[in-house]
C-alpha cells in the first residue's frame, strides 16, 4: 500500500526525524491561506502514487500567497500516469546546501531490511546505482538488533565527512529504521536528505510503502489507504478478492495461481507480446472470481486480445468455464479470447465451453501464441 509525500511526513516527524512543516490542501485559496501563514517562499507538492511528479510539472516554488495560489490551481488539474491530482503538500522552501539520499528496504535475498545510502541525492536512487555504483552504499540490518549506533555512525560517514553532521544523519537513519519496522513498510526513503547553511541535516522528502501483509497488525496505518489515488482497476480487484496489478501491454491474462500467472506473463514476453496485467483468480471454484476478472481486464482500452491460463487442480475446470459463459452473456467481449484449461473436470468444462460456442485449447504454449498473434494484430 502506498500513502502520501505528507502522511509518511507524519510517520517521520513522530518517529523524531527533523522535517521542515507542511500542510495539505484541496483548493488553491486553501493553497494560498497556508502560504500566507508560512510566509516567505513555499514549495506547493502534488499528492498523488506516482513517482515524476517535478517532470509531471507537479512540485513547484511559490515566492507570494498568490503566486502559490496560481501554481495550486494548475497542480490540481493535472493527471500525472493516469491519477488525477486532488491534494498538494505546501510546504516552507528550505536553503540547502548538499543533498542526499537515505533509504531502507526489504530485500528478499538477505530476508532482512536493507539501508541504502548515497551522498548523490535529489535524483532517482536507480540513475545513482547505474551510473555511479561507487556512491551508493548498501547495508543489511540484523533484525534482531536493528540498526546499531557504530552502524549508523558507519552509514552517516558515508555521506559526510563533517562528524556533527554524520552524527546528525546517524540518528535520523536509526529513526527512519524505527518508523520502518513500527509501521509494517516494504520501503521507507527520504530523498532528499539536505543540509543547510547552518549546519543542520534536515528530511526534505518522504516515501513510504506499506506491506499489505501488515494491515491488519496496524489498523491505523491501513486508515491512511487514498484510493481515489489508487488505479481503479486494482481498487475494483482488492475489493473482490483478487490479486492483480495492471500492467502496460496489450495481452489481458486470467490464471489460477501466482506461480503458473508469472510463468504465463514470462511466455507472454518470450513469444513477443506484452501482458496487460498480472491477474491470479486463487485456487477458488467461485465462477463470481472469473466474473470480476473478465470485468476488470476487460475495461482496460489496452487489452487487445485475453488469455484464460486454468491448471485445474484444486480449481475446477469446469466452474471457470461456466463463469467465462456467465461473463460474457452479461457483458459480450469486443476482444478475442484464447482458453487453455486443464485438469480437473476438464472434460465437462469443455463441453460447456463448446455448448457455448468457445474452443478451448490444452497446450499452454500454442495458446500464448494465439493470444500474443491476436493482440499484436489487433493492435497493427
Amino acid at each position: 500500500m502506498n500513502i502520501h509525500e505528507y502522511q509518511a511526513k507524519e510517520i517521520f516527524r513522530k518517529a523524531g526525524i527533523p522535517i521542515p512543516p507542511g500542510e495539505v490542501a484541496t483548493s488553491a485559496a486553501e493553497a494560498e491561506a497556508i502560504a500566507r501563514k508560512f510566509g516567505g517562499t513555499v514549495v506547493v507538492k502534488a499528492q498523488v502514487h506516482a513517482g515524476g511528479r517535478g517532470k509531471a510539472g507537479g512540485v513547484k516554488l511559490a515566492k507570494t500567497p498568490q503566486e502559490a495560489r496560481d501554481v495550486a490551481e494548475k497542480i490540481l488539474g493535472l493527471t500525472i500516469k493516469d491519477l488525477p491530482v486532488k491534494k498538494v503538500l505546501v510546504t516552507p522552501a528550505a536553503d540547502i546546501e548538499t543533498e542526499a539520499y537515505v533509504g531502507v528496504i526489504v530485500d528478499r535475498a538477505s530476508k532482512r531490511a536493507v539501508f541504502m545510502v548515497s551522498p548523490a541525492g535529489g535524483i532517482d536512487i536507480e540513475q545513482v546505482a547505474a551510473e555511479t555504483p561507487e556512491k551508493l552504499m548498501r547495508y543489511p540490518v540484523d533484525p534482531r538488533y536493528g540498526l546499531m549506533p557504530f552502524e549508523a555512525m558507519e552509514l552517516g560517514f558515508f555521506l559526510y565527512d563533517d562528524v556533527k553532521k554524520a552524527r546528525a544523519a546517524a540518528k535520523i537513519m536509526q529513526q527512519l529504521y524505527s518508523a520502518f519496522v513500527s509501521s509494517g513498510g516494504s520501503l521507507a526513503e527520504i530523498n532528499p536528505l539536505v543540509t543547510t547553511p547552518a549546519g543542520d541535516v534536515v528530511a526534505l522528502d518522504a516515501k513510504m510503502v506499506i506491506d499489505d501483509n501488515e494491515l491488519d497488525r496496524y489498523p491505523a496505518i491501513a486508515a491512511l489507504r487514498d484510493e481515489s489515488s489508487e488505479d481503479p482497476s486494482e481498487v475494483d480487484a482488492r475489493n473482490a478478492n483478487l490479486t492483480f496489478i495492471k500492467l502496460d501491454g496489450n495481452v489481458g491474462c486470467v490464471v489460477n495461481g501466482a506461480g503458473l500467472a508469472m510463468a504465463t506473463m514470462d511466455l507472454v514476453k518470450y513469444y513477443g507480446g506484452d501482458p496487460a496485467n498480472f491477474l491470479d483468480i486463487g485456487g477458488s471454484s467461485n465462477p463470481e472470481k472469473v466474473v470480476n476478472a473478465l470485468r476488470i481486464i476487460t475495461s482496460d482500452p489496452n487489452v487487445k486480445a485475453i488469455l484464460f491460463n486454468i491448471f485445474g487442480g484444486i480449481t475446477r475446470t469446469d466452474d471457470v468455464a461456466n463463469g467465462i459463459v456467465t461473463a460474457t452473456k452479461q457483458n459480450p467481449l469486443k476482444v478475442p479470447i484464447v482458453i487453455r484449461l486443464t485438469g480437473t473436470n476438464e472434460e465437462i468444462a469443455l463441453k460447456i465451453l463448446k455448448d457455448n460456442g468457445f474452443s478451448a485449447m490444452t497446450d499452454m504454449d500454442e495458446a500464448v501464441k494465439k493470444a500474443v498473434s491476436l493482440a499484436t494484430g489487433a493492435a497493427a
